[in-house]
C-alpha cells in the first residue's frame, strides 16, 4: 500500500500512541519519546515553520547527528510538503554552500553551536538563509544573529498555532501523495560539485518494506541510529524503515558513548560500515593479548572451533553432535560473554555494505552467533537492491535481487539496476540525470561486477577506475584499485590504501596504517613512538606492512583474472587521510585522483624507483586553521608472485 512518512507518523500515533518510538540518552539517562508524544511534537514544529513561511516544495536543511527533534523537524517538514536535506554534520561550512545555494533554502535546523556557527559563517554567500532554528541552546545564550531561533521558541509559537486549528496537521498530510517529493541526498561529490538525489515517498518507503519484509522486521525491533543522517543508509535504517516497522530508533549521548550505548541498548537490528566491525574486533583483540595465559589459550582453542563450526551453524547444516556440545558450552564461556561485550547479545541481523568486507571478519562474526550480512545499493537506488538470505551470507558477493529489482550486467561489466527504489533525478541537473537513467528505466551504477553461478552479485571495482597494466611483464592485465585496496584493508594493521597503476607498468600504493592496531603492537614490542608520523615511517612497521602486502601477492597470484594487479613498491604516509583536507569523501571513500595530484612527489618517487621522498603537507585542524606537516618518507619494494595457473 502506497503511503507517505507522515501518514505512517499518524498510523502509529493512533494505534500505538502509548508505545515507544524514539529514546535519547542525555546526561547519562535515557529519555523516551512515545509515538503519541512524537505526533505532538510534529504537529508543533510544522505548526511553527507554517507561520514562519515555510511551504510546500521549499526545501529546508538539517545538519546535527541523530536526536528525536531533527526527526521530528524531518518529518514536520514533509507534513507541509516541503523536503529535508540532510546535511553531513561534520562538513566544514564551505561544503555546505552549494547543497544551499543549489536547493534555494531559507530555512535550516542545526543542532548545537557548532552547526549553527557553520550556518552563520556561510551566511554572506548565502543570503537567502534566513531562518535557522537551533536544538541544544548551550553557548547560543549571547547571539543575536537575525533569523537565529531556539527550536523551544518555535514549538511553542508553533503550539498556539496547532491549539487554535486543530486539524492543521492532518490537513496538511491529507494533500501529500506517495509520489511526491519526499527527500533530497547529496552524494559525496568525489569529482566536482555533489549532486542532489530527489527521493519520493514511495521510492523511499519501498525499498524499506521491501528490506524489512526480507528480513522480517516488526515493531519489535530495537535500533541504534548512530551513523550521520546524511547518509541514505542511516536515513532508510533509522527513519523509512523505522516509520514502515514502527520500532524503536536510540540516539546515543555522543560519538564517544556509541560504544557503551550500543551494550545498553542491545539492538536487535544493526547496520555498520565495514570500519566499526574492524574497530570493534581490534579492541576485543588487544584487550585478549592482555589477558592471562590461561584465558588466551581458552579463548584460541573456542575460537578455532568456532571458525569450523560456527559458519556451517549460522546457514543451518547439520552438525556433529560433539561439536554441538562443544560449541554451546564455547557459547557459554566465550561467544556469550564477547557478543555481549561488542553489545551484540540481542541482535537478529546484522548489515555492513559501503566497502568489501574481509572474509576473516566476516567469518568471525558469523563463527560467534552474529548473523552479520552484506547489502548491495546506493543513495540513487535507496539502498537496498541486493541482501543477502540469513543461509546464505558470504563474505565475497553482496547477495541475491531483493523483491522488484531486476539486475542486468552490461558488454563493459557495468551492473544496471531497474527497481521502485531509483531516484526520480538528480535535482538541476536534467544531464546527470540523463547520464544514469536510461529511457526504458535502467539506472546506470558505474559499478562493474558480475553475476555468479548461485545468482549472488560481485562487486570488482567501479567501471571508470577499472584499468589496465601499460608495458612491463603484466602488460595488458586488468587492474581494479578499489579491489586490492580492500584486500590489504582486511588487515587490522592498515587503515587506508590508495593503489595507482592504471596506464602504468606496475602497481604502487600509499597506505595509512591504523593507529591503535599497530601502536598495540609496537608497545608489545618495547617499540617506542612520539605520534603517527613517527611510528609510520619505522623500519619494524614498515617490515609488517611489506608481510601483509606480500600475502595479498600471493593471494592475487591465484587469480588470473587479477594476477597482474599485485603491489610492486609502497609507502606509508606521514599522516592520516582526511575529509576535512580533502582526502576522503565525507562517506570516507578515497579521493584517488585528487590524493594522486596532492602527493605528486610521492607518486613520482614510487615510480621513479627513490628509496626515500621528502613530502610536505597542508593540514586543517579542527578549529579552522590551517598547518604544515613534513617528512622524508621511506619507499619499499615487495616481492611479487608468478601467476598461479589453473590445474588442467
Amino acid at each position: 500500500m502506497q503511503t507517505t512518512f507522515p501518514r505512517l507518523l499518524l498510523k502509529h500515533a493512533a494505534e500505538r500512541p502509548d508505545a515507544a518510538a524514539m529514546r535519547e540518552k542525555e546526561f547519562g539517562i535515557w529519555q523516551t519519546l512515545n509515538w503519541a508524544d512524537l505526533r505532538e511534537l510534529v504537529a508543533d514544529i510544522a505548526g511553527g515553520l507554517h507561520q514562519a513561511g515555510l511551504a510546500r516544495g521549499q526545501h529546508m536543511v538539517v545538519v546535527g547527528s541523530n536526536r528525536p527533534r531533527l526527526y521530528a523537524t524531518m518529518l514536520a517538514v514533509q507534513s507541509l510538503g516541503a523536503i529535508p536535506i540532510p546535511l553531513y554534520q561534520d562538513a566544514v561550512a564551505a561544503e555546505c554552500v552549494f547543497p544551499i545555494n543549489n536547493a534555494d533554502v531559507c530555512f535550516a535546523f542545526a543542532e548545537d553551536q557548532e552547526q549553527v556557527d557553520k550556518l552563520l559563517e556561510v551566511r554572506e554567500q548565502c543570503p537567502q538563509l534566513a531562518h535557522i532554528y537551533f536544538d541544544d541552546p548551550r553557548g547560543l545564550r549571547n547571539y543575536d544573529e537575525p533569523g537565529l531561533m531556539a527550536i523551544e521558541e518555535l514549538v511553542a509559537a508553533g503550539k498556539v498555532y496547532a491549539r487554535q486549528h486543530d486539524d492543521f496537521l492532518r490537513a496538511h498530510i491529507e494533500q501529500a501523495q506517495p509520489h511526491d517529493v519526499a527527500a533530497m541526498f547529496f552524494t559525496s561529490g568525489t569529482t566536482g560539485n555533489p549532486k542532489g538525489v530527489v527521493h519520493t515517498h514511495d521510492s523511499l518507503l519501498d525499498r524499506a518494506r521491501a528490506g524489512a519484509d526480507f528480513d522480517k522486521l516488526t515493531h519489535a525491533e530495537e535500533v541504534l541510529a548512530y551513523l550521520p543522517p546524511a547518509w541514505i543508509g542511516q536515513n532508510i535504517f533509522s527513519y523509512a524503515q523505522w516509520l514502515a516497522c514502527g520500532y524503536v530508533v536510540n540516539c546515543p549521548e555522543s560519538a564517544e558513548t556509541v560504544t557503551i550505548d550500543l551494550k545498553e541498548v542491545g539492538p536487535t537490528y544493526y547496520f555498520a560500515p565495514p570500519r566499526v566491525f574492524e574497530g570493534l574486533l581490534t579492541s576485543v583483540m588487544i584487550r585478549m593479548e592482555d589477558a592471562g595465559v590461561l584465558k588466551r589459550k581458552m579463548f584460541h582453542a573456542f575460537m578455532a572451533l568456532a571458525k569450523r563450526v560456527g559458519p556451517d551453524r549460522m546457514d543451518g547444516k547439520p552438525i556433529a553432535l560433539v561439536d554441538r556440545l562443544l560449541y554451546a558450552l564455547g557459547d557459554w564461556m566465550v561467544y556469550g560473554p564477547l557478543r555481549n561485550n561488542l553489545g551484540m547479545s540481542r541482535v537478529r541481523v546484522a548489515y555492513t555494505a559501503g566497502e568489501a568486507i574481509g572474509p576473516d571478519l566476516f567469518q568471525f562474526y558469523r563463527s560467534i552467533g552474529i548473523n552479520l550480512k552484506q547489502l548491495y545499493g546506493s543513495t540513487e537506488t535507496a539502498v537496498f537492491v541486493c541482501l543477502q538470505p540469513d543461509n546464505a551470507a558470504r563474505a565475497d558477493t553482496v547477495g541475491l535481487p531483493i523483491s522488484g529489482v531486476e539486475i542486468k550486467v552490461a558488454d563493459n561489466g557495468e551492473i544496471l539496476v531497474k527497481s521502485p527504489g531509483l531516484l526520480k533525478e538528480y535535482f538541476k541537473n536534467p544531464q546527470a540525470t540523463a547520464e544514469v537513467l536510461t529511457p526504458d528505466g535502467w539506472y546506470h551504477t558505474s559499478d562493474a561486477g558480475f553475476i555468479d553461478a548461485h545468482g549472488h552479485l560481485k562487486i570488482i571495482d567501479r567501471v571508470k577506475d577499472v584499468g589496465r597494466i601499460k608495458g612491463g611483464a603484466n602488460d595488458g592485465a586488468m587492474f581494479a584499485p578499489k579491489y586490492v585496496e580492500n584486500k590489504l584493508k582486511f588487515f587490522p594493521f592498515i587503515k587506508e590504501v590508495v593503489a595507482y597503476g592504471d596506464g602504468r607498468e606496475k602497481v604502487c600504493v600509499m597506505i595509512n596504517i591504523d593507529m591503535n592496531a599497530v601502536g598495540n603492537w609496537a608497545e608489545r614490542r618495547n617499540l617506542a613512538y612520539a605520534g603517527y608520523t613517527d611510528l609510520a615511517q619505522k623500519p619494524e612497521v614498515y617490515q609488517l606492512i611489506k608481510e601483509c602486502i606480500e600475502t595479498v601477492n600471493a593471494d592475487l597470484a591465484a587469480d588470473a583474472l587479477l594476477a597482474g594487479s599485485q603491489v610492486s613498491r609502497f609507502l606509508v604516509l606521514h599522516k592520516e587521510l582526511d575529509a576535512d583536507d580533502g582526502e576522503l569523501t565525507r562517506t570516507n571513500k578515497v579521493r584517488r585522483g585528487f590524493i594522486a595530484d596532492k602527493y605528486q612527489p610521492l607518486v613520482d618517487g614510487l615510480y621513479g624507483g627513490q628509496t626515500e621522498q621528502y613530502i610536505e603537507t597542508v593540514v586543517k585542524f579542527e578549529d579552522g586553521r590551517t598547518g604544515k606537516v613534513s617528512a622524508t618518507l621511506r619507499i619499499d619494494d615487495t616481492r611479487t608472485f608468478d601467476p598461479v595457473k589453473a590445474a588442467a
